[in-house]
């Protein structure tokens, strides 16, 4: 299969020519100096030393370009995926040991079997079944848990604890210990990144402020809390992981594996149609899946897809996938070189964490939903309270959340509506709903209501335009109360039968629909 897919403002005939495009060597070279600042706060984020955030950024884009169905996602540590995992592991072992490195590595094994499994076995339709509502209120949710998790380190004032909130809360409240110098920057480095983008889309921010930072420390001394030592060296590969906690992490891994394929997911469905190409969730499953086998392999952690990063290498004019493996091939040539960053204060990368997310947090959607259907604003409403109330472990939320969309679903298909109204001796019913097992009965109900209320009924007819879908159960219930009907003296005809359930309608009443 060629490198080459279709761009906006030209078509380009996949597979014409292998040539390296100079764009996917742009695209490729710029996300790499965004995601090497990004790969260490994601780390820290993650609970996890600094370098295995590298570890990430160099082998999961390298492995995710052989098999990526979008020539532009930015694979790599993202926020979510990094907070996923530090709610995973917490429990199990303290951040930044040993054991917790390793499990973190196992973490990720688990979420590319999983992503890998779900590419080839086609079940790329499952990444689906997280509902709008329930993401939106994880993702905001989330979001606020990473911001509140980075005000100390923008503050540098050392807290305990592992709820986000309750460490913010903490650090608020002792004022005298707030480093001034770590404030000042970290405001420098947000007016620098929400700067940039006003005098270049392509403008990289984040490096700057690293480059910058770096310097600052070395030529003027800065005593707050810096990253510390970064192992310049290259990740050592081993498949040593801590098996017997598998069990464990069954649980974390899947809702990595589907939430955390969310948003890559959506990136890609927005730049295929934005360009009118074609993209498979299944082979991109699959991508991400080996890129999260690779992590593992590297000793690293959950990998997943950056918008920021895909925008960025799209921008820059990335034709083809090749862009990727660009991507982890430049930070793998500097892996050596980044132990100059063990001065870089630890505040930019509470800055650059801040600004990297705060676009999550969502308010318009909660409204539509409001407006639009009350039920599902309370199911983002939930997911999102729930999200910052289990911080750090959310993804307890998230299978909470899809929970109670599932069952909000059923309580929806359970509760059908049925219009009645009286025109002389005709009895008319409308359900409108969906008509199976476990709503046809409320059919027989409201049939033996109207009948005790008008005795002298001589006729009956079921409008079933109303009805989104009738499966057999619904079909046959619907049959028995005609057949009710029948014997206690009525005509019962059916009427306005939706051209979708013609079908299972005349199999089951034996050709009696009405007109």
């Amino acid at each position: 299969m060629g490198w080459v897919s279709k761009r906006a403002g030209g078509m380009r005939r996949s597979g014409t020519r292998r040539r390296v495009d100079p764009g996917d060597l742009v695209g490729g070279v710029s996300a790499a100096f965004v995601l090497i600042p990004q790969a260490l706060a994601y780390a820290v984020l993650a609970g996890m030393p600094a370098e295995r955030g590298l570890h990430v950024a160099a082998l999961a884009p390298i492995a995710a370009a052989f098999f990526a169905s979008s020539p532009y996602l930015g694979t790599g540590p993202t926020a979510i995926t990094s907070l996923l995992t530090l709610g995973g592991l917490t429990a199990l072992a303290a951040p930044g040991s040993a054991e917790y490195v390793a499990l973190g590595a196992l973490l990720a094994f688990l979420v590319g079997v999983v992503r890998c499994g779900m590419g080839l076995l086609r079940l790329g339709v499952l990444s689906y079944l997280i509902s709008r509502p329930v993401l939106t209120g994880f993702t905001s949710g989330a979001a606020l848990v990473i911001i509140a998790s980075q005000v100390p380190t923008v503050l540098d004032v050392p807290t305990d604890g592992t709820n986000p909130f309750l460490a913010a809360f903490e650090a608020l409240r002792r004022p005298g210990e707030w480093r001034l110098a770590s404030i000042a920057m970290a405001v420098a480095v947000a007016l620098l990144i929400a700067g940039g983008r006003r005098i270049h889309r392509l403008f990289p921010g984040v490096l700057v402020a690293v480059v910058l930072a770096v310097a600052w420390t070395a030529t003027m001394g800065y005593d707050g809390a810096v990253v510390g030592n970064v192992s310049g060296g290259l990740p050592i590969l081993s498949f040593d992981l801590p098996w017997a906690s598998f069990p464990q992490l069954i649980l974390p891994a899947l809702v990595i594996a589907v939430v955390g394929f969310a948003e890559p997911a959506s990136i890609a469905r927005y730049y295929a149609t934005l360009e009118r190409t074609r993209w498979n969730p299944n082979r991109e499953l699959v991508s991400q899946g080996m890129a999260n086998l690779a992590a593992a392999v590297g000793g690293g952690f959950p990998a997943g897809g950056s918008f920021t990063r895909s925008a960025l290498v799209r921008e820059a004019g990335a034709r083809t996938r090749l862009a990727g493996g660009v991507t982890g091939a430049v930070v793998l040539l500097l892996l050596p070189f980044t132990s100059v960053l063990k001065d870089l204060p630890t505040a930019v990368l509470g800055a650059s964490i801040i600004m990297a997310v705060r676009s999550l947090i969502a308010v318009r959607p909660f409204l539509e939903y409001l407006r639009y259907t009350r039920l599902q604003f309370g199911v983002a409403i939930v997911t999102f309270g729930l999200t910052i109330a289990v911080a750090p472990h959310v993804e307890r939320a998230v299978a909470a959340g899809v929970a109670l969309a599932i069952g909000s679903h059923l309580w929806r298909e359970l509760h059908v509506s049925v219009k009645t109204w009286t025109e002389g001796t005709t009895l008319h019913l409308a359900p409108k709903g969906v008509l199976y097992f476990a709503s046809a009965p409320l059919l027989e109900e409201r049939l033996g209501d109207m009948l005790s209320e008008t005795p002298t009924a001589e006729q009956l007819v079921v409008h079933l335009d109303g009805l989104g879908r009738i499966d057999v159960s619904g079909a046959l219930g619907l049959r028995e109360m005609l057949e009710q009907a029948e014997a206690a003296g009525l005509d019962a005809v059916v009427s306005d039968v939706p051209p979708h359930a013609i079908r299972i309608v005349r199999r089951v009443l034996d050709g009696r629909h009405g007109s």
